[in-house]
């Protein structure tokens, strides 16, 4: 029997109302009618919006069924032995991961990590399944920010569960990207863990050029003068440490990766594509610790310029205040010089007729004399202490 036969078979017994076409068909009676209907909906069928984004059964390396619900995905895996399933989910509720729990005995706490997200990169294996966390980068060139996702792998030797939070990484083109390869996915759950692995650090080489960019940026605001370059290098820096924990521990999941090449019969192709993507992670963790102590420089040469700018300014400053103080003591002197001449015209300037000296004959001589005097002795006090 052909495989478009067989497919067509499976379809109708879905409907409990169409096997018995079914079994005409399989016999070579045609009949129109019942192929113009529309199967019913599974019974663990979701309505339209649900989370499971793609669901995919392959075997021999090539796609052959593409089933609408999580059940549909259960019997078309029991009916192929030896095929190999790759359910996409979207922010799934707890509902879905536990019926995927259960069908594929997967381990409650990675469970309950897929369900609350925000976890960092690791890796664990609980028996024959792996639980692999990644987070994903992409730079948005219109904020100039580094946006994170999120996603989570559960590799099993059958099946391959993908969980996202966030609209990064774009698994579609990796499922069109192993779809184009036969031999790739003739490799098993390995080789859709390396392509998800591949596709994540790939994305990482444009948040580097961003990031390296921004830096640029900031080195010549920095000798600008820019004020606002201070808190622009704290958001970069935080950036920048977000990347390096989202990264770094790429290394040990792939250490670990590579440790149990050969326990679990790994392929040899699979095993040089690994190291490949090991390689690529481990230049991106080498740029990123450069960027991180760039940063940390460059904040010092910011804190050392500004506060070399506030030292001129508190100099330019000190001259001011020297240059008024002097102002200052130049009118003090001189307003202490024209107060004694008012004090002593103010007193023979009063109405009385009984004073002393006042009708005397050189009292007008007396007072003007008295004044000069005066003006001069504070004149050339003031001029020693040199604030004339």
């Amino acid at each position: 029997m052909s495989d478009l036969r067989i497919r067509t078979l499976r379809a109708f017994s879905r409907t409990p109302s169409l096997r018995a076409a079914a079994r005409r068909y399989a016999a070579g009676v045609v009949e129109p009618a019942p192929l113009e209907q529309k199967p019913a909906p599974s019974p663990g069928a979701k309505p339209k919006g649900h989370s499971v984004v793609d669901s995919a059964i392959y075997c021999n390396g090539s796609r052959v069924a593409s089933p609408e619900s999580l059940a549909d995905t259960y019997q078309e895996l029991h009916e192929s032995p030896h095929s190999l399933a790759w359910i996409g989910l979207y922010r799934p509720d707890r509902r879905e991961l536990n019926s995927l729990a259960k069908e594929f005995d997967l381990h409650e706490l990675a469970i309950e990590d897929a369900i609350q997200a925000h976890q960092r990169p690791k890796l664990e294996r609980y028996g024959d399944t792996l639980f692999v966390v990644l987070k994903a980068a992409r730079y948005r060139d219109e904020t100039e920010e580094v946006e994170f996702g999120e996603v989570h792998l559960f590799v099993g030797p059958d099946f391959v569960v993908t969980v996202r939070h966030a609209e990064a990484p774009n698994l579609a083109a990796v499922r069109r990207r192993v779809e184009r390869d036969p031999e790739l996915l003739r490799r098993g759950t390995e080789a859709v863990l390396y392509a998800i692995m591949d596709k994540v650090v790939d994305g990482y080489a444009p948040v580097v050029a961003g990031l390296e960019n921004d830096i640029d940026e900031i080195e010549t605001e920095v000798f600008r003068g820019d004020p606002k370059v201070s808190r622009r290098i704290y958001e970069l820096s935080r950036e920048v440490i977000e990347f390096q924990r989202a990264t770094r521990p790429l290394i040990g999941i792939l250490d670990s990766l590579r440790a149990g090449f050969d326990k679990y019969g790994v392929d040899e192709e699979l095993q040089r594509s690994l190291r490949d993507v090991a390689d690529h992670v481990t230049q991106v963790v080498e740029r990123v610790d450069a960027f991180r102590e760039l940063l940390r420089d460059i904040l010092t040469v910011n804190a050392t310029l500004v506060a070399q700018q506030q030292n001129e300014e508190m100099k330019s400053l000190t001259v001011a205040s020297n240059a008024q103080n002097e102002e200052v003591k130049r009118i003090s002197a001189w307003a202490a010089i024209l107060f004694a001449p008012t004090l002593i015209g103010t007193v023979y300037g009063m109405n009385f007729d009984k004073m002393p000296e006042l009708h005397w004959q050189f009292g007008y001589p007396f007072a003007v004399g008295m004044m000069a005097l005066v003006c001069g002795g504070l004149h050339l006090i003031f001029k020693r202490r040199g604030w004339l």
